[in-house]
């Protein structure tokens, strides 16, 4: 399986999936609380557009516009990320 195989699937079925169940608890808060605080809103838009960027990833590997050394090193920055370093970025940069 290529680097990029493996990173499509790593998106797919773990970290888009955990994005999504993570604003759906995001959702279910302000369901419950009727109204949205700031931090919430401000969630909902850094995971909605980390959201943006992941497809935009799925889509660069569907046209084949990224090479397999960079998906390694995606591949490698999420795995990190997901063991609960904080500090990670997926190699994201944020914009102002």
């Amino acid at each position: 399986m290529s680097y990029a195989e493996k990173l499509e699937e790593l998106l797919t079925k773990s970290v888009i999936p955990d994005l999504n169940d993570r604003l759906d608890e995001i959702y279910e808060e302000i369901a419950d609380n009727k109204e949205a605080t700031e931090d919430a809103k401000e969630e909902i838009e850094e995971l909605q557009e980390f959201k943006a960027d992941l497809q935009d990833v799925l889509d660069d590997i569907t046209n084949g516009d990224i090479d397999e050394e960079e998906c390694q090193e995606l591949i490698e920055d999420i795995t990190e990320a997901q063991k609960g370093n904080p500090e990670e970025d997926f190699g994201f940069v944020e914009e102002d």
